[in-house]
């Protein structure tokens, strides 16, 4: 399938087409690719307002993705902020499970599957997610309509732009830019509250006393929303965006895009509706151009599919109402694949070639792994205990014909309830084990030669949604074990308030005998 670039559209005439404004500058043909480019970025575009099917559930997604982005931070879970990245205490929030560093597994199967999933989706129907659910399409779809509310719609807009300085112009101007201002300073303080409690942020930042951080980050992201949709808009999905350039390999004959019907459009022209336009040799294109003029980067899908195309349908809509106006039949231009484009294929048939070998593989590949990684999230581990053995004391014969060796537990808890734990040592003849008291080994000697209480019946508590380092003492008879290294099990058992076992983790570690 060819890819065309703006490059490839040039023509002949001289003039400036009809949906570019008047004293735009027009580029002759022939002239160099770089400087198409160049004047290009420095075009701006004004799109036309457009209703419609592909227009209305472009409305409803960017309804759902920012109710569920302005949203998600106020819900609460238990007490707490239901979704929280918490960088500085380590620990990620969403919903019912506490996530760890040591959890970074979950995150690189929820990448893989997110990218498999772009793959899909585009084999399937090109640039969906660019034209529906992108945040860079999303926000300049918010940032335009607010522009037109203030500004009005295309017309008024260029005039408005054309006219010289005035205060009526300062006005409406300013009016746009503090509207804008608004919902992108909003945004940069919801993504921080991804991060920061969003509740506390908020009084933090009334009070002028964010950290520096959180002062970047929301000044950064502000900036960023503010200059990507009021400013760079399709220079972003057209230059700046990967995903652009690297669609053409994943996409095929049968994959259903935004289609210009040349078959029937052409020879396109203008015509009286009193004739009979196909007597007349005529298409049914009447070339009005709105197609480009409601285009959100600029292009004339009747050049063919280019790699600037987000799928958003606009020129869909705007073509079917203009056929709807003559009375010719819809889908001039339309979702479809090349394939049923070119073989004049029924809706029915385009769908059947959907399910090809490479849209199955992707689909039984997506499957596998999300029913990993919903299996590994359903399976894990609320308890966690890393057996570490402390390097600072070596390990010593002590009184009685014991071997003594000292350990540190990493414990956490990554539960929504405090864990009551206990702890034994396994792995050889007549070995025990209990909790050194933080103050030093020695003293919890004492402690324990005064209290007489048995070593394996130690127990802590972990709060809900905490870590702890806890350090240990294993000792086992001199004569259980030979000089070096022997191998033993760490035990910790979770015990529920009504004294019945929760769960057990077994750790492997070693216990060295001196020489």
């Amino acid at each position: 399938m060819a890819i065309h670039s703006k490059s490839d559209q040039g023509g002949s005439s001289s003039e400036p087409p009809a949906w570019r404004p008047a004293g735009a500058k027009v580029v002759p043909a022939g002239a160099e690719t770089i400087e198409e480019q160049i004047v290009d970025v420095r075009q701006k575009i004004y799109s036309r307002s457009v209703k419609g099917w592909f227009a209305s559930w472009r409305i409803v997604f960017v309804a759902l993705t920012q109710l569920l982005f302005y949203g998600l931070p106020w819900l609460n879970w238990n007490d707490r902020q239901a979704v929280l990245f918490d960088l500085g205490a380590r620990k990620f929030y969403i919903f019912g499970m506490v996530l760890w560093p040591q959890d970074v597994i979950y995150l690189t199967l929820l990448l893989i599957i997110s990218a498999l999933g772009l793959f899909l989706f585009t084999a399937v129907a090109g640039r969906l997610f660019c034209g529906y659910a992108c945040p860079q399409t999303v926000y300049t779809e918010i940032f335009m309509w607010i522009e037109r509310r203030v500004e009005g719609d295309r017309v008024a807009r260029i005039r408005l732009d054309e006219s010289p300085f005035s205060f009526r112009k300062l006005r409406i101007k300013t009016t746009k830019h503090v509207l804008w201002l608004i919902v992108a300073c909003w945004t940069g303080f919801t993504f921080v509250g991804f991060f920061s409690p969003i509740r506390s942020l908020g009084a933090d930042l009334i009070a002028l006393t964010l950290g520096p951080w959180q002062w970047f980050w929301l000044i950064f992201y502000s900036f960023a929303t503010w200059g990507n949709a009021g400013f760079l808009r399709e220079q972003v999905c057209k230059y700046m965006c990967p995903y652009a350039r690297f669609q053409s390999v994943m996409v095929d004959r049968d994959t259903l895009i935004v289609t210009y019907d040349t078959v029937r459009g052409e020879p396109r022209g203008g015509r009286s509706r009193k004739i009979d336009h196909k007597a007349a040799g005529l298409g049914d294109c009447i070339d009005c151009s709105i197609c480009v003029q409601v285009c959100p980067t600029g292009i004339d899908i009747r050049q063919g599919l280019q790699y600037m195309c987000i799928g958003c349908g606009a020129c869909v809509d705007a073509c079917n109402e203009v056929m709807d106006k003559v009375s010719y039949p819809r889908g001039l231009i339309r979702y479809t694949s090349e394939r049923g484009m070119l073989e004049r294929l029924s809706v029915s048939q385009v769908r059947r070639h959907l399910f090809r070998p490479r849209v199955l593989i992707y689909s039984l590949i997506m499957l596998i792994l999300v029913s990993i990684f919903i299996g590994a999230l359903a399976t894990r581990e609320t308890l966690r205990v890393d057996v570490i053995r402390d390097r600072g004391v070596l390990s010593r014969e002590v009184a009685g014909g014991m071997i003594e060796n000292v350990y540190r537990l990493q414990i956490m808890n990554a539960s929504e309830h405090p864990l009551t734990l206990s702890f034994k040592a396994e792995g050889l003849p007549g070995i025990t084990m209990k909790v050194a008291d933080q103050l030093g080994i020695r003293q919890q000697d004492q402690a324990q030669s005064a209290h007489s209480t048995p070593w394996d019946s130690s127990r802590i508590e972990v709060p809900a949604a905490s870590n702890r380092m806890l350090p240990v003492v294993v000792r086992a008879p001199v004569e259980s074990g030979k000089p070096g290294s022997q191998p033993i099990r760490i035990v910790t058992t979770s015990i529920k308030p009504d004294g019945t076992i929760e769960s057990v983790v077994q750790e492997a570690s070693s216990f060295i005998f001196p020489n």
